[in-house]
């Protein structure tokens, strides 16, 4: 249910964008990823949303992020790394460094939608089909 990124050719403005602008980007393009996933099954409104909720926080992010690490390019490594380093503290309840490491996926997957589509694909396959085998 990933077709929704396939585009005829890369949107293009993410060189003229800082990480943080990315992460906005990507934080939604991960969220609008969830709600598809969810959207397929059958389900009340409010348990969809507790459950999207529960995939893009910041924690569940990381987490994410951790799972795709052996399979990053240099390249997506050094967008999640120029990611974290601009993510700041975060929320005071949250720890930084769970923070940052969102804030750096977030970063690489609003890149990728806008520059490599085909290769956001292929990461959130990954990542949908580990999540597929654990159920």
């Amino acid at each position: 249910m990933i077709n929704w990124l396939r585009l005829d050719q890369p949107i293009g403005c993410a060189d003229n964008l800082g990480p943080l602008q990315l992460a906005w980007v990507g934080d939604a393009v991960w969220e609008l990823h969830q709600r598809l996933q969810y959207s397929k099954r059958p389900g009340r409104t409010m348990d969809m949303h507790l459950s999207v909720v529960a995939e893009v926080h910041a924690s569940a992010q990381a987490s994410a992020l951790q799972r795709l690490e052996p399979y990053l390019s240099e390249m997506e490594k050094d967008l999640v790394r120029r990611g974290r380093n601009k993510a700041g503290r975060g929320p005071r309840n949250r720890d930084a460094a769970t923070y940052g490491r969102a804030t750096g996926f977030e970063t690489m997957i609003g890149w990728l939608f806008l520059k490599d589509p085909e290769r956001l694909l292929q990461l959130l396959g990954r990542l949908d089909e580990e999540k597929t085998n654990q159920q």
